[in-house]
This record gives structure tokens, sequence and C-alpha cells, in this order.
């Protein structure tokens, strides 16, 4: 997730980045969808210094495959509502959102919250990003309950820690192959699951799959736990009817909603009941954002969190977009 906070200090700016791709988007365009994206992902709270300390490298590094996958931005949003759409299928991580969230009337701060969790532990300087593992750590001690049928929930439950993160990396490795240009290798994606495991082991995940082969035995196992109920689909409405504060919302709300959607395994868009028309939606947004994916990581590049951090460390922004060599 790439979006800036504040501008970068004038003796630290350096050229536009080239990134690969055909952009769609003149300049003035370009400038105004960054605009629009920003205001619509602001975080409300303090954000951390991604400027300093200098030669800091975070949790992870400019060399990490990481730092790869999530600077992809269209990428990144496809993901990360694929992983929220996954995620309402375990009713025990369900009931969390469910009794301790404020998703029915502000669908919007949750996910501003999601990115900001997911851009700090992976750009920010190691203090600040601990500092967020240890704020949500502190959150998950409090949320805590039962579900209907009486089985009993927790945020601290390892399991279930295990199934939030598996859900998003998963949808963040589809949402990578299927938008971003580049190709990447099987190695690639399991060092992802090798590198990205810290943090959920941080937060207190145990177990945590390593590699594609362990991420699919996972979802094998965690089949039998998964089902879609009302509670499920009254997220997930509440998910379709997020309003965005930038123009023609419903229009994007849609695109990035579809491609999200079409990221999902074959088993949850069963589980889900998404019929045959919605399906064909869904792979005629998945191509809408591919085409367009090229103006929007364009537009969102300069002064990015990813870029930001790169500068920090002395490394090359577009170097995150290419593989090899």
């Amino acid at each position: 997730m790439d979006h800036p906070t504040a501008p970068l200090p004038a003796s630290r700016h350096v050229e536009r980045a080239h990134l690969p791709g055909i952009k769609l988007l003149p300049p003035p365009l370009r400038d105004r969808l960054h605009r629009w994206v920003i205001d619509a992902l602001r975080h409300d709270g303090a954000a951390p210094d991604y400027d300093l300390p200098v030669g800091d490298p975070g949790l992870f590094g400019p060399d990490t495959v990481t730092w790869k996958i999530h600077a992809d931005f269209p990428a990144m949003m496809a993901g990360g509502l694929a992983a929220l759409m996954l995620q309402t299928l375990h009713p025990l991580a369900l009931a969390g959102v469910w009794d301790h969230s404020s998703f029915r009337t502000d669908m919007l701060g949750r996910l501003r919250n999601t990115i900001t969790f997911v851009a700090r532990t992976t750009y920010a300087p190691r203090a600040a990003a601990e500092a967020a593992i240890e704020r949500v750590r502190a959150v998950h001690r409090h949320v805590r309950g039962s579900v209907p049928d009486g089985r009993a929930y927790s945020a601290e439950d390892p399991h279930l820690l295990t199934w939030v993160h598996c859900a998003e990396a998963r949808s963040f490795l589809q949402g990578y192959r299927a938008y971003c240009h580049a190709r990447i290798s099987t190695q690639a994606q399991d060092r992802y699951l090798a590198e990205s495991a810290y943090v959920a082991e941080a937060l207190g995940a145990r177990e945590v799959p390593k590699s594609l082969a362990e991420l699919e035995a996972f979802f094998r196992d965690v089949r039998p736990e998964l089902v879609c109920d009302a509670r499920t689909r009254e997220v997930l409405a509440a998910l379709d009817s997020v309003r965005l504060p930038i123009p023609l919302a419903g229009l994007g709300r849609g695109l990035f909603l579809g491609a999200a959607a079409n990221l999902l395994p074959y088993w949850a868009l069963d589980m889900l009941d998404r019929s045959p028309i919605a399906r064909l939606r869904d792979r005629a947004a998945a191509r809408s954002l591919k085409l367009i994916a090229p103006s929007i990581r364009d537009a969102m590049a300069e002064g990015g969190l990813a870029w930001r951090a790169c500068v920090r460390t002395g490394s090359d922004y577009a170097k995150l977009f290419r593989w090899g060599g």
C-alpha cells in the first residue's frame, strides 16, 4: 500500500521514477487521480516519519520481495479487498469485526486502518513498524466474546491470526500476479510468504505457512471451519456500499470490488454464491483494472511511502518493479 502522508523535504527530492506499462492519463489527470486517492485513504492518526533515520531498512528492506509486492498500489488495493471478502467466511474471525468494530457506519475507516498497518509494517523505520504491531496487539487483548452457537473467540487466538494473515498473503500475491506487469516466480512467492510471516508471528500467529505448498495445505485444512451466513452477507453488503470521497465513487468501487472478487479461489466464490453473471462482471473489472493499472501506479509513485522508504535507504524506487538481473 503506497500512499503519502506528508511531503518529502525538498533537500531530499529525487527525479520521478519511470515505471513500465502504457500510461493512459496526461499529467494533469494523473496528478488529480493522486489527490483523489490520497484524500480517500488518508488516515487521521499521527503518522511516523518515513524519511528518518537515514539508512533504516525497517522490518524488511529494499532487497526483499515484500517491498516489491507491497509497492504495487492497484494490486494491493484489489488484493486487500479480496482478503476482506475471504476473511468473512470464518465465523470466529468475523465475530471480532461484528462485535468490536464500526463496520456498519465506518467501513472506509476500517479499510484505512488496514492499509495503514500494512504500510507501516512494510515501509516505516523499524521502531515505528514495531510500535504499529504493539498497538494492534494491545487492541486484540480486548477483542473477545462468543458466537451465536456458544463458541468463544479471541483476537489473540493464534489460529485465527494465522487465518487472517493467510487470507491477506494469498490475496496480495494473487493481486500482484493478476494486475502487475511483472511475472513473479514460484521461488519469489515462497520468499514473500517466508518474509511476511514475520509480522503475523509478531502479532501472535503460529504455524504460519512459509511457502505456496504450505499455504495451499492451510486452506485445504481450514475449509471445514468456513461458512457463509447472514453475518457474512451483511459485512459484504457494507463493503459493497462503502462511500469513497472521490468523483465517480460508485464506478471506482465497483471496479476494485469486481477485480478483487476475481482473485478469490473457486471454493470461496461458490460459498459466497457468486452468480455466473457476477463472475462475468468480475472478469470484466479485472481486465479493466489491468488496463489502467500502469496509470494508477504512475500516479501513486512519487511521494508515496515506498518511494520515501527508498529515498531513506538510498535505493532505487524503480527497481521495486524489476525482477532478475
